[in-house]
């Protein structure tokens, strides 16, 4: 392990920070620069209606000012309910020019944490998308300081809830005030974009977390600003204004998608919001060619690919299977030459044109993020023409800290660190992380604050990994979730649980053992897979050759560790892991100890060999 007095910093040439940026002058300079008629896109029952950044700045002024005429003050809290589309980007802008603070709340928080979310921050105006939403957090709201909401799309359905707040109002409505306002000063916009200091506070965002109660990390405009141009002028594949098109489809509630739109509209992107039960529609309308992702949505990509593949005629799965082997060999870091190059060129035109037709026929780009992504995923889609860039990084740091570039790209890895950030190993592992990203800390939470920024300025992310000899950065575990089993090893689930879930049989898996002889795997079938198999899901367990493709599957994983770190059993489920259900957060990570304690007897029965115990649930040897 390297020592951990080295530090790591980014590559020459492979991004530029620009400092003391407010991220409203993100939006001045595209315009400035790239101009765009049809920046943001909005899907609507008649189709895609487009506005230009002109013109979205001309409503997010006329929204700011509006707020403003409605006795909001800077420094003032304005929680976002909303969907992932303009609804949220004009809101949030608005905030940003007249100096308030948004509070993005996720669409699929508990109503408790809705509470304690608004409670905390003492929020007074909600901006809501439409009234089902507004339905879905009313019962909360007389419980906290909202005094004033505003939708998107207001009708007459308002909830009863609602019925004590007087102020409710349309962006419309809102937007005609802000407009009457400039009209009679029309310096009033310099005026606020003037108070507005690259080291105010921006924004409040609410991690899920895994344990306990969310705690609401504070970002300001820098944060955030040197995130987005040091990440973006790294890319140096990406072009600017309609040169490009974008689909964004993961929540803006998340900094990853956030922190995304930001460098879209920074560079007059062409930007289309879509959501992830209407992408593959949309992917064929809109036919991007760039978006970004959570692994699972290029996982199931892939698994629809190798299933129409494998679906084929004989001759035509031949040629498939062909492609797909030489999509195996293929080199990121080398351009391909000889025959090898002539045998990928028929493979294109024959196969890989297809799968980017599946993804809308123009992609050139994805950036992955949210987890770990399989290795092959990134070399397949390589050889198909299509760069998937992964990259790392937390709430706490805006988020971005290591990612890849697409001259700069190793399947495996989360890349080299970003230009102006410095990352070291420390002694136990854990990542750490300095640079202008790093969060002004947990509001309200001092003392948790110090517990993960120490005194010399570096941020702890309880994650461990390690850079191999050209700087780029793996990721092994999470400090919390290592284990210690009965013989005094110490196991590290995560590599393992990566490699599960690769499989699409496997949907979660988990690895357990704490103070046991053995590891064991907690296993929660892809009832998607079973569905597309035409397998009855509650006989799935009945199924002797899903528990031997299982076992084979297993016993491969097993072939890579230590023996005492292998899983010897596994405990087999077809329930489906949700947010609603508990077992997920809104960012879609899994709540072990949540999983530990739901399943406590069944994980006691499997380990006391007392099948009699177990409901709803197979155990298997491997």
């Amino acid at each position: 392990m390297p020592s951990p007095k080295q530090i790591y910093t980014a590559p020459a040439n492979s991004g530029k920070t620009e400092f003391n940026l407010s991220l409203v002058s993100l939006l001045d300079h595209a315009i400035a620069n790239h101009p765009n008629e049809k920046a943001f896109n909005q899907r609507y029952k008649d189709g895609w209606q487009a506005i230009s950044n002109i013109e979205f700045r001309d409503k997010s002024e006329n929204l700011a000012l509006g707020l403003i005429e409605l006795s909001a003050k800077r420094g003032d809290k304005l929680a976002l309910f909303t969907d992932s589309d303009l609804s949220f980007a004009l809101a949030d802008m608005a905030a940003l020019i007249s100096g308030l603070i948004d509070v993005p709340i996720y669409l699929t928080h508990s109503l408790k944490n809705m509470k304690h979310i608004l409670q905390q921050t003492e929020a007074r105006i909600l901006a809501v998308s439409n009234t089902k939403l507004l339905k879905q957090i009313a019962p909360i709201l007389a419980d906290t300081n909202i005094n004033c909401i505003i939708l998107w799309q207001k009708d007459d359905d308002l909830p009863e809830q609602a019925d004590n707040i007087k102020n409710i109002y349309s962006y419309g409505e809102i937007e005609a005030k802000g407009k009457a306002i400039k009209t009679a000063k029309p310096e009033k916009i310099a005026e606020l974009k003037s108070e507005i200091d690259a080291q105010d506070l921006a924004t409040i965002i609410y991690t899920s977390g895994t344990t306990g109660i969310p705690k609401g990390v504070m970002l300001s405009h820098e944060n955030i600003s040197s995130n987005v141009t040091a990440s973006m002028t790294g890319l140096s594949s990406l072009g600017n204004g309609s040169t490009e098109t974008a689909l964004s489809f993961l929540p803006l509630t998340h900094i990853f998608a956030r922190t995304l739109n930001y460098g879209l509209m920074w560079k007059g992107i062409s930007t289309y919001y879509s959501n992830p039960e209407d992408l593959r529609e949309h992917l064929q309308e809109v036919r991007p060619t760039f978006f970004a992702a959570v692994p699972r949505v290029l996982d199931k990509a892939f698994e629809r690919i190798i299933a129409v593949g494998s679906s084929l005629a004989p001759l035509k799965k031949s040629l498939f299977m062909w492609s797909l082997n030489l999509a195996k060999n293929y080199k990121l870091d080398q351009k391909p030459s000889g025959l090898y190059a002539f045998k990928l060129a028929i493979a294109d035109k024959l196969v890989f044109s297809k799968w980017r037709d599946a993804l809308g026929g123009r992609i050139k780009t994805i950036i992955v993020g949210g987890a770990a992504l399989r290795p092959e995923l990134v070399i397949n889609f390589g050889a198909a023409k299509i760069a998937v860039i992964q990259g790392y990084g937390l709430t706490e740091t805006s988020p971005v800290i290591n990612y890849n570039r697409p001259n700069m790209n190793k399947a495996g890895t989360v890349g080299p660190v970003l230009a102006d950030t410095e990352v070291k190993i420390a002694e136990n592992g854990e990542i750490l992380a300095r640079g202008p990203q790093i969060m002004k800390g947990y509001y309200k939470m001092p003392e948790e604050t110090a517990k993960v920024i120490d005194d010399e300025g570096w941020f702890h992310t309880g994650d461990i990994g390690e850079f191999d000899a050209e700087g780029y950065l793996k990721i092994t575990g999470r400090i919390k979730n290592i284990f210690k089993l009965s013989t005094g090893k110490y196991v590290m689930p995560q590599p393992l649980e990566d490699d599960f879930e690769g499989e699409a049989l496997i949907g979660t898996a988990l690895v357990i053992g704490e103070s046991e002889k053995y590891c064991s795997a907690i296993i929660f079938l892809n009832n998607e897979t079973l569905q597309n198999q035409n397998i009855d899901i509650d006989k799935a367990l009945e199924n002797e050759q899903i528990m031997e493709d299982l076992r084979k599957i297993i016993r491969h994983a097993n072939g890579k560790l230590p023996h005492w770190s292998t899983i010897k059993k596994a405990l087999l489920l077809t329930e489906e892991p949700t947010i609603e259900n508990g077992i997920l957060t809104p960012k879609m990570s899994v709540k072990r100890n949540v999983v530990l304690a739901r399943y406590s007897d069944l994980i006691k029965a499997m380990y006391a060999d007392n099948e009699d115990k177990l409901e709803h649930a197979r155990v298997i040897d491997i």
